[in-house]
């Protein structure tokens, strides 16, 4: 994924704070959907190929998605159960 497409997902760029004010701060990023279901992605100097990924924040095993179509379906689909 690129990062326009995570931006279009929703994601959020979050800078890690040792880098803060560096030349090249490292970040990743993040978007929260309901309390405890958090999703983060790698962080920039993480990439290879400037390849970004989506997983569950904080599980073990990692739960990881590499392809914007199965990250906007996860997404779409959570939001519409989400009971208000």
């Amino acid at each position: 994924m690129t990062e326009k497409e995570l931006t279009l997902l929703g994601l959020e760029k979050q800078e890690i704070e040792d880098y803060v004010g560096e030349e090249n701060p490292d970040y990743y990023y993040f978007i929260k959907i309901v309390n405890g279901l958090d999703f983060i992605t790698n962080t920039k100097q993480e990439c290879e190929n400037d390849e970004w990924y989506v997983e569950f924040f904080d599980t073990e095993p990692s739960i990881r998605f590499t392809k914007f179509g199965e990250v906007q379906s996860l997404f779409n689909l959570l939001n519409k159960k989400i009971i208000k």
